[in-house]
C-alpha cells in the first residue's frame, strides 16, 4: 500500500472511530459493513452503499461546539440503477456522542430562531460538497428549510425527489440538547431499503490541529501523485 492510500485511511479511520460503539444492534452493524466512507475535504465526508450517496460538509458544526444550533451541508442523490424514491424530512438525523438521536428541525422551530448569524458565519467557511458521480449531473434543491441568505430561492418544502441523476443539495438544520459536544457523530440518511451512516467528528483544538496537519500531507502528496502521473 502506497504512502498517499496509508494515509487516506487514516483519515477515514479518525473519521469513523466509534462506529462500532454507536451502532450496537447486528442487523445495523450488518447494514454499515456494507457501506463506505471517503474523506473528500478537512470538514467533507462521503458515505455511500448500494442505494445511496451522500456528501457532508460539517466545518461550521465545529465552530459551533457548545450551541444548541448544528448547521450541517448535505449532498443526497441515489445510485445508479435505484429506483427513484421521496425523502422526506423525517429521514434525516443526527446520532450524538451519547448515542442520543437528534430529529431534523421544523420549519417553524427553524425560523423562531433567527438563525442569521449563523448562516452568515456558515457562508464565509463554506466546503464544496460537489462530490458526486459524474451521472448526477442536474441541479436538485434540498428545501427543508427556508434560505434566510437567499429568499428568492423559493419556500420550505417536506419531501425531495431523488433520482440517481439528480445532485440534491442544502442545508439541514438539527436542535441539539444541551448543545453541540465534541466527539464522534453521524448523519443518517435513510433511503427506501437502507440507511447511510456519515460519520463525523467535533474536534477538539488538539485534534484540529492534528486533523489539519494530516489533511495538509495529504493534500500535497495528490499533488504530487498528479505531477508524476502528468
Amino acid at each position: 500500500m502506497s504512502a498517499l492510500f496509508r494515509l487516506r485511511a487514516m483519515l477515514v479511520l479518525a473519521a469513523t472511530v466509534g462506529a462500532a460503539l454507536a451502532v450496537s444492534p447486528a442487523a445495523a452493524q450488518e447494514e454499515a459493513a456494507k457501506q463506505k466512507v471517503d474523506v473528500k475535504g478537512e470538514y467533507v465526508r462521503l458515505g455511500y452503499n448500494d442505494e445511496g450517496w451522500v456528501v457532508l460538509g460539517y466545518g461550521t458544526a465545529n465552530s459551533s461546539v457548545g450551541e444548541e444550533w448544528m448547521l450541517l451541508d448535505v449532498g443526497i442523490t441515489l445510485v445508479n440503477g435505484t429506483p427513484d424514491q421521496k425523502l422526506d424530512r423525517d429521514d434525516l438525523t443526527v446520532t450524538t456522542p451519547d448515542g442520543s438521536t437528534v430529529q431534523l428541525a421544523s420549519q417553524e422551530e427553524f425560523t423562531k430562531a433567527s438563525l442569521r448569524a449563523l448562516e452568515a458565519r456558515a457562508n464565509m467557511t463554506r466546503d464544496s460538497i460537489n462530490y458526486f458521480p459524474a451521472i448526477a449531473d442536474k441541479a436538485c434543491r434540498i428545501g427543508f428549510f427556508t434560505d434566510v441568505s437567499q429568499p428568492v430561492r423559493g419556500l420550505a418544502y417536506d419531501v425531495v425527489e431523488l433520482s440517481h441523476d439528480r445532485a440534491c443539495v442544502g442545508r439541514a438544520y438539527f436542535k441539539v440538547p444541551n448543545g453541540i459536544q465534541y466527539g464522534q457523530h453521524f448523519l443518517n440518511v435513510r433511503f427506501a431499503g437502507s440507511t447511510v451512516q456519515v460519520p463525523f467528528k467535533i474536534m477538539t483544538k488538539d485534534e484540529l490541529k492534528e486533523n489539519k496537519a494530516k489533511w495538509k500531507e495529504l493534500q500535497k502528496q495528490l499533488k504530487q501523485q498528479q505531477k508524476d502521473q502528468g
